[in-house]
């Protein structure tokens, strides 16, 4: 399985998360943040797709995103989830890591026809096949290869389809 695509920003010794607005808009992170917050609780799949699409988030046909989803409000436009998908309830999908000496960001690809597990949490910089399962609570911590069956924390790919 392939590891994580990230890319690292130094910044010079400084906690990055204290320094975030010297990497994003503020006024863009503040947009996302209520874009997403009430597709979070919207109760119809196509609105709740609409909003996100508004961010630069790229959802493809029929995608269905359960209650309480949340994504990256910081780079939401770096995550990509396939046709006919579908996003557990609770699941969280992040594009980016704050870390003390630097930061990353990494694109999140969802493959097409994706099931991602209620309360599963993705990493920045992974992609998850066409035609995957990930089971719920699981952290997507690498790539997840097509046709495949992904659980746990570590996460485990235990079976090809």
């Amino acid at each position: 399985m392939g590891r994580r695509n990230l890319e690292s920003r130094a910044t010079g010794g400084k906690n990055s998360l204290r320094h975030i607005w010297e990497s994003r808009d503020p006024l863009r992170v503040v947009f996302n943040f209520l874009v997403i917050y009430t597709a979070k609780y919207a109760p119809f799949l196509e609105l709740k797709n609409d909003l996100l699409r508004l961010t630069g988030m790229k959802i493809g046909d029929g995608v269905s995103i359960g209650l309480a989803a949340m994504f990256d409000i910081f780079y939401p436009e770096l995550i990509e989830i396939g046709d006919n998908s579908i996003i557990g309830y609770n699941a969280t999908i992040i594009a980016h890591e704050y870390l003390i000496k630097e930061m990353r960001v990494g694109r999140v690809k969802i493959g097409k026809n994706v099931m991602l597990g209620a309360n599963s949490t993705v990493l920045a910089g992974v992609c998850i096949g066409d035609g995957a399962i990930v089971s719920a609570a699981a952290l997507v911590d690498r790539t997840v290869p097509k046709n495949s069956f992904a659980k746990g924390n570590p996460m485990k790919v235990v079976k090809k389809k």
